[in-house]
C-alpha cells in the first residue's frame, strides 16, 4: 500500500518525467538541507554548485531551467544567498538580459535575408573546400554582429529546406521509376546512395558553420551573452572589446578557417564529402522555381532586412545605444516597414531567447550563493598567488575545461565577477584585470566547442530536427569537433600566454 502511495505521489508530483530525473531532483533537494544541518554552509554551497553543473551537463536529457531553478530556489530558502543578492546580480547583468530579449528577436526578422544568402553560397560554389570555408567564415562574420544561436538556426533552416526538397523529389522519382521499369535494385539503391552522401555533405557544412559561430562569437560584445557581461565589468565599448581580444581571437580565427580547409582536403574526421551532382541539379531547379515566384513584396522585404542589417552594424560599431535597445530598434524598423502588425506574429520572435533568458537569471541565483558564501575565494586567491605572467594562461585552461562540460555563460559569469571583486579590493592591478578578463572570455568561448554542452549553438544543433535526419549524434559531433578543439584551444592558449 505504501509503495502504491509513493508511486502515485511520484507520478502526480513530477508527471511523466523519466525515473532518473525524479530520483536526481528529489535526492538533490533532500541532500543539501541535510548537509547544511550537519556541516557548514560552505560544504552545502559547494555541493549545490556541483549539482547545478550536473544539471548543465545533462542538458541533452532535460533543459537545465527546471532542475537548476529548483536548486537556485533551494539555495535562497536555505539562506545560502538572499533574494536581494540575486536581484543585484541580475541588475548588474541587465544589458545581457536586454541583449537576449531584443537582439535575438530582431535577428529573427532577418531570417529571410540570411536564408537567401546561405542558399546562394551553397548553389553557386562548387569547390567543397571553398564552400566549407565560406560557410564557416560567413557564420563567423554574422555571429560577430548578430547572435550565434540565431545564425545556427538559419543554417539549420537552410539544411532542413534542402533535405526536404531533395528527399521529396528523390522519393517521387524512385517510386515512379520502380513502378514503371521495375528497377528497384538499381534506381532505388542509386537514390539511397545519393541520400547518404547528401546527409554526410550537410553534416560537414553544419559543423563548419557551428564552429564558425564560435570563431566569430568570441570577437565582439554581442557574439555571446557572456561577452557583454565581461564588457560591462571592464567598461569596454564595442570597438575597444574587439581590439582587446584581437591578439587572441584573430590567430584563432585564422587557424580555425585553415583547419576547416585542411579537413576538407584531407577528408578526415568525417569531412570531405561532396554534393552529388543529381542532388545539385534538383536543388538548382528548386531555387530557380523560388526565384520565378518571388513577388515584388518579397523583394522589398529582403531590401528592408538588408538595410536593417546595415543599420545594426553601424549602430553597434559607433555605440549609438545599449545593445538591447539597438535590437529593439531593429525589431521596430523591420516589422513597421514589412507590415508585421499582429501581436501573434511578433510573439514567435521571442520564443527562442526567453527560455535561455530565464536560465540566465537562474545562473545569477547560483552566482549569489558563490558570492555570499565566498566559495571561489580560495580558488581565485590561489591562482592570483601565482606569478602574474602565468595567471592568464591558468585562467584560460580552468575556464576552458569547465566550459566544455557545463555552460560557458555560467562559467564566465562566476569567474569575471570574482576577478572583478579582486580588482575592486586592490588585489590585482587594472592591467592584470584586463588580461584576466581576456583570458576568461576566450577560455569560455574557444575550448567549449569540444562538446555540445559548452556552446548553446552546438546544443541547439544537436537537439534540432535536422540532427536525426543527417545522422548527427553526440559522439559523432564530438569526434568532428575534435580537430577544431585541439587547434583552436592550443592557439588560444598561446595567444593568452604569449601575445597579450
Amino acid at each position: 500500500m505504501r509503495g502504491f502511495a509513493l508511486s502515485s505521489f511520484s507520478q502526480n508530483f513530477l508527471g511523466q518525467a523519466p525515473e532518473w530525473y525524479k530520483i536526481t531532483i528529489v535526492g538533490f533537494l533532500l541532500l543539501n538541507p541535510i548537509l547544511l544541518a550537519i556541516s557548514t554552509p560552505t560544504i552545502a554551497g559547494w555541493v549545490l554548485i556541483l549539482e547545478f553543473i550536473f544539471t548543465l551537463a545533462m542538458a541533452l536529457k532535460c533543459y537545465p531551467l527546471q532542475p537548476g531553478g529548483l536548486l537556485a530556489l533551494e539555495g535562497v530558502v536555505m539562506g545560502l544567498t538572499s533574494p536581494h543578492t540575486v536581484y543585484e546580480e541580475v541588475l548588474n547583468a541587465f544589458p545581457v538580459i536586454l541583449l537576449l530579449m531584443f537582439m535575438v528577436a530582431g535577428i529573427y526578422f532577418m531570417k529571410e535575408l540570411l536564408l537567401f544568402t546561405f542558399t546562394k553560397i551553397l548553389l553557386k560554389v562548387k569547390s567543397k573546400a571553398f564552400l566549407a570555408f565560406l560557410f564557416s567564415f560567413v557564420a563567423a562574420f554574422l555571429s560577430a554582429f548578430l547572435d550565434a544561436l540565431t545564425v545556427t538556426a538559419v543554417v539549420i533552416a537552410v539544411a532542413i529546406g534542402f533535405y526536404s526538397v531533395y528527399h521529396k523529389v528523390a522519393s517521387g522519382k524512385a517510386y515512379k521509376d520502380d513502378h514503371e521499369h521495375g528497377a528497384d535494385e538499381s534506381i532505388g539503391d542509386l537514390f539511397r546512395d545519393d541520400l547518404e552522401q547528401f546527409r554526410s555533405f550537410l553534416r560537414t557544412l553544419l559543423m563548419h558553420a557551428a564552429v564558425g559561430t564560435a570563431l566569430g562569437g568570441v570577437c565582439t560584445t554581442v557574439g555571446e551573452p557572456q561577452n557583454l557581461l565581461i564588457a560591462g565589468f571592464t567598461g569596454w565599448g564595442f570597438m575597444e572589446f574587439i581590439y582587446k581580444m584581437a591578439p587572441v581571437t584573430m590567430p584563432v580565427l585564422a587557424m580555425g578557417l585553415l583547419t576547416c580547409v585542411l579537413l576538407e582536403k584531407t577528408k578526415t574526421f568525417g569531412y570531405g564529402t561532396l554534393l552529388p551532382e543529381r542532388v545539385r541539379d534538383i536543388l538548382i531547379e528548386f531555387d530557380q522555381h523560388e526565384a520565378e515566384i518571388r513577388t515584388g513584396r518579397d523583394t522589398a522585404r529582403l531590401v528592408v532586412q538588408a538595410l536593417s542589417a546595415a543599420f545594426l552594424v553601424f549602430a553597434l560599431a559607433f555605440q549609438l545605444a545599449e545593445v538591447g535597445i539597438i535590437g529593439l530598434t531593429v525589431i521596430v524598423l523591420q516589422t513597421a516597414f514589412n507590415g508585421v502588425i499582429e501581436e501573434h506574429q511578433l510573439g514567435h520572435a521571442f520564443e527562442e531567447a526567453l527560455p535561455f533568458t530565464a536560465l540566465l537569471v537562474v545562473f545569477f541565483g547560483i552566482v549569489g550563493v558563490i558570492h555570499d558564501q565566498h566559495l571561489f575565494t580560495p580558488v581565485i586567491t590561489y591562482v592570483l598567488s601565482l606569478p602574474e605572467q602565468s595567471q592568464p594562461g591558468m585562467f584560460y585552461i580552468a575556464n576552458g575545461v569547465l566550459s566544455a562540460i557545463s555552460d560557458n555563460v555560467f562559467v564566465a559569469t562566476v569567474y569575471i565577477s570574482e576577478v572583478h571583486t579582486a580588482y575592486i579590493n586592490n588585489v590585482i592591478s587594472r592591467n592584470q584585470f584586463d588580461l584576466l578578463a581576456i583570458a576568461i572570455n576566450t577560455g569560455t568561448n574557444i575550448p567549449s566547442v569540444a562538446t555540445p554542452n559548452g556552446q548553446a549553438a552546438f546544443l541547439f544543433l544537436l537537439t534540432s530536427s535536422i540532427a536525426p535526419l543527417i545522422r548527427l549524434s553526440y559522439v559523432r559531433m564530438v569526434t568532428m569537433a575534435l580537430p577544431y578543439t585541439i587547434v583552436m584551444g592550443i592557439t588560444g592558449w598561446i595567444g593568452v600566454q604569449y601575445l597579450l
